[in-house]
């Protein structure tokens, strides 16, 4: 007899939420809720970083689409020229880019240097915050972006401090407007399946005895809203002949909401060029025993490639056919090629209209 009673009961709730299920279609349109097995794009849709160690890192094999991304750190840590790579990535598929430099410090040269197309490039350099986030809300609400690049939180001025005097106190103003930004923009973003990447800096709390005193401006909304947050850092020079020609740097993913984070990725920045992905790939390579180091020569299966790192990077860049061999094989060792849905399906979608995906409920935002 309890069988039976908890069959009725059963069928009661079923039949109860079918009703609410219909009505809250009914209110707000089909396919305002759904069951999540019935969602044919369940699975993160990605676009490459431009970097493989950095795509392995993430988890998923690239930047996440429809979702917000933070890249924080100190000066010339080379905090732009991942954005940028991520643009020249985003292009080469087709698709389109915008840019809101509210630094004003966007260099044509090097942006072209790392591969992005400049001419179909969309770039504002607002005078106000406030300017320069509703332009992002347009630019994202058309539907029409691929990817935009926000450079940088710390740089979007709220109007009224332009408005006042140096020194007056504006107290939480800027953490006010990224909040109010982020609730209206973090569900468009979503919807239409945008990069948003935001660039930030790094602060010091005053009087921090214990623990970490870094912190980012623009208040806490942007950390809760993220789904991946980037910390990147100098880790040393790179030096040929004396003369130092790049960066050793460390990027370590913070928080990452579709993959687990803490993960790190070491890449080379060359002053000039950007990412070195054949730095990358020596190193995955002899991580992965593709290729051999003893002491400091490389070798790739019966050949002896270089002593030195340098100097097997220039080997493996003058022998393009050998340098796309092992490329092959680190994605394989590393299963890259498995992580993330090819953003070529979607961009033909992305150029006729917008797919619309269920939108995230809002954290409760603090300033």
């Amino acid at each position: 007899m309890a069988d039976k009673g908890e069959t009725k009961e059963q069928a009661a709730r079923q039949a109860a939420l079918q009703t609410a299920l219909k009505k809250i279609e009914k209110n707000f349109g089909k396919g305002s809720i759904m069951r999540m097995g019935d969602k044919s794009d369940t699975r993160v849709s990605t676009v490459s970083s431009g970097s493989l160690a950095l795509d392995n890192a993430l988890g998923v094999g690239g930047f996440p689409r429809g979702r917000i991304i933070e890249v924080y750190g100190p000066e010339s840590s080379g905090k732009t020229t991942l954005a940028l790579h991520a643009v020249a990535e985003v292009q080469k598929q087709g698709g389109t880019a915008a840019y809101i430099d509210a630094e004003n410090a966007m260099d044509p040269k090097y942006a072209t240097a790392l591969g992005v197309n400049i001419d179909d490039l969309l770039l504002s350099q607002p005078d106000t915050g406030e300017q320069g986030l509703e332009i992002a809300d347009a630019l994202v609400s058309s539907g029409a972006i691929d990817i935009l690049i926000i450079d940088s939180v710390a740089a979007l001025v709220p109007q009224a401090e332009i408005d006042g005097e140096m020194g007056d106190a504006h107290v939480g103003l800027q953490a006010r407007m990224m909040s109010q930004a982020l609730r209206k923009l973090s569900g468009q973003i979503n919807k239409t399946k945008t990069i948003a990447i935001f660039i930030n800096q790094i602060r010091e709390k005053v009087g921090v005895m214990f623990g970490n005193p870094e912190t980012t401006p623009g208040g806490r909304a942007l950390k809760f809203y993220a789904t991946v947050r980037l910390e990147v850092r100098r880790a040393e020079q790179i030096k040929e002949d004396g003369v130092v020609i790049g960066n050793r740097t460390k990027i370590k993913v913070v928080k990452n909401k579709v993959a687990p984070p803490f993960r790190l990725a070491e890449v080379d920045i060359m002053y000039g060029h950007g990412f070195s992905q054949t730095g990358e790939i020596v190193d995955m390579a002899v991580d992965k025993e593709i290729m051999q180091k003893s002491g400091s020569w490389y070798s790739y299966g019966e050949d002896r490639i270089g002593q030195g790192r340098e100097k097997t990077k220039n080997y493996l860049d003058e022998h393009p056919d050998m340098k796309d061999e092992i490329r092959l094989k680190v994605r394989s060792a590393y299963d890259m090629d498995g992580m993330g849905e090819s953003v070529e399906e979607e961009t033909e979608e992305l150029a006729g209209g917008t797919k619309d995906k269920k939108k995230t409920s809002d954290p409760e935002t603090l300033v």
